[in-house]
């Protein structure tokens, strides 16, 4: 944790990006880095790299290699390398990680595990309870 912030956020070139004014239903399965400053009401599967920008909204599960949270998700993450949750991010769910950074001012509501770092993304050893 300590000593390693600079690794942090780094997610390399954005491949898709869904800007402020996009409403999308429905799941998106991507290969590169994502990232979401309008609203997604489905869920993100196979990213290398997911970000959630400061208006960003995802409800639904999101499971890739690293996620940064700089809005709001409302849904499980699960990430294979791992999440930084960004000052005034809010998530609501589970999450299960090698490695979790929270900011000050963020707000994480959900149960979380730490397991080591895979390099394919697999569903936890428990079943992620679901948001309501």
């Amino acid at each position: 944790m300590f000593g390693k912030k600079e690794e942090v956020g780094k997610v390399g070139k954005v491949d898709t990006l869904i800007g402020p004014d996009a409403e999308i239903k429905g799941t998106i399965s991507t290969k590169g880095t994502l990232r979401i400053d309008g609203s997604i009401d489905g869920g993100v599967t196979n990213a290398e790299a997911v970000v959630v920008g400061e208006d960003g909204k995802v409800k639904g599960d999101i499971n890739a290699q690293t996620v940064v949270v700089g809005g709001k998700i409302a849904g499980n993450i699960i990430a294979s390398a791992n999440i930084e949750m960004l000052p005034h991010s809010q998530v609501k769910g589970n999450i299960n990680a090698p490695q979790l950074y929270i900011a000050e001012g963020a707000i994480f509501e959900g149960n979380c595990i730490m397991s080591k770092r895979q390099e394919k993304v697999t569903e936890p050893e428990f079943k992620l309870k679901e948001m309501k």
